[in-house]
């Protein structure tokens, strides 16, 4: 069984860090997504999962205005 695609059709690759800017994959793990188990597919969902909580902001604060600032709320 094969687990769905993390392709939202927003495909460019982004040349600065290689990744798809819409699914955060690499182009190998573009490639390789059809083929791979689904232990490879979970594989490459928690290595998006990592990207895209490093490139995240931190969440609000629960009644603050949270952001980048350093203040806190």
């Amino acid at each position: 069984m094969s687990l769905p695609s993390p392709c939202i059709d927003v495909c460019r690759m982004d040349p600065a860090s290689r990744l798809c800017e819409g699914c955060l994959r690499t182009i190998d793990e573009i490639a390789e997504w059809a083929a791979a188990s689904e232990e490879q597919q979970r594989h490459i969902l928690a290595a998006i999962a990592q990207r895209r909580a490093a490139l995240s902001p931190p969440p609000l604060a629960k009644g603050g205005r949270g952001g980048f600032n350093g203040r806190k709320p």
